[in-house]
């Protein structure tokens, strides 16, 4: 497994700033025109879906997660149901980013709509998405993303559109690794039930520190693999 180096782990060392404006024309976001919404998904899906459905072994880390103001929760991506369990154990409310495709699933696709999940165009780098979620970090609320853009069982390269969007936010990155996610949802009565449950870390913030206002391909490339090195230093060696 890669190792991160005191030496890398000094250029996330920045000064809070506000995210930037891309100079394209989105709505503005309102966050009390979500809030009660947004509210009433998160209890069915914690009482439907994350009780009857979903095995939580261990949370660990909560008290990285900041109270208030913005942030990005970071998380790899295994299993369909990872941004549920971050919701479900994040005592704030979040406001995901997730691929276009999502909102065309048949019937599970009304959840993104309802919730105001971002959606994302992942073969370019999608400025309209990036400044949607902008606008959330603006009103300091909690973005989630995945950065690989897919489920995949083992950690993958991370596309460079993901750090052009956390180098212009500004805001701190909270690291998200999610094990054991696999083969939920399911029956309590399956056998998946009489295996581990999930596991879900919270890692220590970081924020990006560009070079450059306008940081090129090869260091965001090199942003992207280092956000990516401290998610696989929070799971199982196997991983």
């Amino acid at each position: 497994m890669p190792k991160i180096t005191e030496n890398s782990m000094e250029r996330f060392k920045v000064k809070k700033k506000p995210p930037k404006n891309l100079g394209i024309s989105v709505d503005p976001y309102d966050h009390a025109s979500w809030e009660n919404k947004r509210r009433f998904l998160r209890f069915l899906l914690r009482t439907l879906g994350v009780t009857l459905l979903m095995k939580v072994d261990r949370v660990e880390g909560l008290e990285n997660i900041p109270t208030k103001g913005s942030g990005i929760l970071m998380m790899n991506h295994t299993s369909f149901v990872d941004s549920i369990l971050v919701i479900h154990t994040v005592p704030r409310q979040i406001v995901g980013m997730a691929k276009i495709e999502v909102y065309q699933y048949p019937i599970v696709g009304i959840v993104p709509r309802l919730w105001g999940v971002i959606p994302v165009r992942r073969e370019e780098v999608d400025r309209r998405a990036i400044h949607a979620a902008l606008e959330v970090l603006r009103v300091g609320e909690l973005v989630l993303v995945a950065p690989e853009g897919t489920r995949n069982p083992v950690l993958q390269q991370v596309k460079e559109g993901v750090a052009y969007f956390w180098s212009r936010s500004g805001a701190p990155i909270i690291p998200v690794a999610i094990e054991n996610s696999q083969g939920f949802p399911a029956f309590r009565t399956s056998s998946r039930w009489r295996k581990p449950g999930a596991t879900i870390r919270y890692g220590r913030p970081f924020r990006f520190l560009p070079r450059s206002n306008r940081a090129g391909r090869d260091e965001m490339r090199q942003m992207a693999d280092e956000a990516m090195y401290i998610v696989a230093a929070m799971l199982r060696p196997e991983l």
